[in-house]
C-alpha cells in the first residue's frame, strides 16, 4: 500500500490543533488534536512511499513506533486515505494508458472523495471501461449523455436513432455543426469515439463462414444500462410500457431523460422487478387523471413539428444530470432517480422530485415484493453489473 492523503479535499488548519479535509459540508471531515509532528508526518502521505518507507521517516523525525499505523488507521476510518496502486487488476491495466488515465484525472480525483476505502475510487473508474451502456436517442440531450459517458471512462457506449441530423439538432457537447445531414446514429458514434479518454479492447466476434473464436476471447459485454432519451420528449415524459417490456423481461436497467416543451425530466431509473416502471407510471396518471390516456394517444398520433421544444440550456442541464444519475448507479449506488423522476420548467428552473410507486395491477412484479426483498434484488444486480 502507497497511502496518500485524498488530494481533492482542501486542507485548512482551525487552530493548531484541529485541522479539516474538505470544503464542502457533504464530504469535509474534522480531524484532531493533530500535534506539530503528526501534522509533518501527514505531509508524507503522498502516495509516493509505502508503509515500510513511512515508519522508517517517522522514526528519523521522532514519532514512536507505531504511530504511522496509528494515525494511518484513524485517516482510514475517517475516509481520507487513498492507496496510490489500489484497485487491482482493472486498476493497474489503467494504470498503464497514461494519456486516458491522464484525460480521468479530475473523475478520478471525485471518485476518490465520493467513495471512502482506499483504491475504491481507482477501482470504480477502471470497472467503467467493461461496461456498456446503450443510449437511445441522438437529439439535443441524448448525444451529450452518450458524450458524458464515453468521455466518463464508460468502455462501451452505443447510441441508437433513425433519419438524419437536422441544424436544430446541433449543440455544444452533442452532434456538431458538420454533423447535419449525416446519419444521426453514425455522427453519434464519431461523437462517442471523438469525446472517448482512449481506447479500450474491444470484443472479438465471430467472422462470418469462420472458424470459431478462441474459447479464451472475450465475451460481448452485456448491458449494464439502457438510458432512453428519445428527441421526441413526450416519449421520455410519459413512456410507453410496451417499448420497455424486453428490458424488463431481461432484467436491464433503464433510466428515462428528455425534454418536452419547456419541462425537462430525468427518471424514473427503472431496476426491473425491483422498482416501478413505465407501466406502473401509466397506471398512476391514469388514475390520478382518468382522461390521460385519451389525450395521450391523441398526442402520440397526432402530427409533430419539425422541430419540437427543446431548449438549448435546459437540454444541457437534462443530459448532465442524466449521466450523473447513470455513472452514479454504473459506479455501485442508487441515485435518487431509482424509482422516482426529477422535473425543472423554464423559466424558474426549480427541481422537484415525485417518488413513482409500483402498482400491484403492473405486470412488471415490483409491488408483488416486499421493501426489504425489492431493495435486496435491486442490489444483487447492481452490484453484479458493478463489476
Amino acid at each position: 500500500m502507497h497511502p496518500m492523503v485524498k488530494p481533492a479535499l482542501r486542507r485548512a488548519w482551525r487552530d493548531l490543533q484541529y485541522v479539516q479535509f474538505g470544503v464542502a459540508p457533504a464530504h469535509a471531515v474534522l480531524v484532531g488534536p493533530v500535534d506539530t509532528a503528526t501534522g509533518s508526518l501527514l505531509s508524507l502521505f503522498d502516495g509516493v512511499r509505502g508503509l515500510p518507507r513511512l515508519r522508517e521517516e517517522a522514526r528519523a523525525i521522532g514519532l514512536p513506533d507505531g504511530h504511522v499505523d496509528a494515525v494511518l488507521g484513524r485517516l482510514t476510518a475517517a475516509g481520507l486515505v487513498d492507496d496510490a496502486t489500489g484497485g487491482g487488476p482493472p486498476a493497474d491495466a489503467l494504470r498503464q494508458r497514461t494519456g486516458a488515465l491522464d484525460r480521468l484525472r479530475a473523475d478520478l480525483a471525485s471518485l476518490c472523495v465520493v467513495h471512502p476505502e482506499p483504491g475504491g475510487g481507482m477501482r470504480r473508474l477502471a470497472a467503467r471501461g467493461a461496461m456498456r451502456v446503450q443510449v437511445r436517442g441522438a437529439g439535443r440531450v441524448g448525444a451529450a449523455i452518450a458524450a458524458v459517458l464515453s468521455a466518463s471512462g464508460v468502455g462501451r457506449v452505443d447510441v441508437l436513432d433513425g433519419g438524419c441530423a437536422e441544424p436544430w439538432d446541433v449543440a455544444p457537447g452533442g452532434l456538431p455543426a458538420d454533423a447535419v445531414g449525416e446519419r444521426r446514429a453514425s455522427a453519434a458514434r464519431q461523437l462517442v469515439r471523438r469525446s472517448a479518454p482512449g481506447t479500450t479492447p474491444r470484443s472479438k466476434r465471430r467472422p462470418a463462414g469462420g472458424p470459431p473464436l478462441d474459447d479464451s476471447a472475450p465475451d460481448e459485454p452485456a448491458l449494464s444500462l439502457v438510458v432512453v432519451a428519445p428527441r421526441d420528449g413526450l416519449a421520455a415524459y410519459a413512456p410507453d410500457p410496451a417499448a420497455a417490456e424486453s428490458w424488463i423481461t431481461s432484467g436491464t436497467p433503464h433510466l428515462y431523460a428528455g425534454v418536452v416543451e419547456a419541462t425537462g425530466v430525468v427518471g424514473p431509473l427503472v431496476l426491473p422487478g425491483g422498482t416501478a416502471c413505465a407501466g406502473c407510471l401509466a397506471l398512476g396518471r391514469a388514475e390520478r387523471d382518468p382522461v390521460w390516456p385519451r389525450m395521450l394517444a391523441q398526442w402520440r398520433s397526432g402530427r409533430r413539428p419539425a422541430a419540437e421544444g427543446c431548449d438549448l440550456a435546459l437540454a444541457t442541464a437534462v443530459a448532465g444530470m442524466a449521466a450523473a444519475h447513470a455513472l452514479s448507479f454504473l459506479d455501485g449506488d442508487l441515485p435518487t432517480s431509482t424509482g422516482a423522476r426529477w422535473e425543472t420548467s423554464l423559466p424558474l428552473l426549480g427541481w422537484r422530485s415525485e417518488q413513482i410507486g409500483a402498482r400491484h395491477d403492473c405486470p412488471c412484479g415490483a409491488a408483488g415484493q416486499t421493501e426489504g426483498e425489492r431493495a435486496s434484488g435491486a442490489g444483487t444486480r447492481h452490484d453484479t453489473m458493478a463489476g
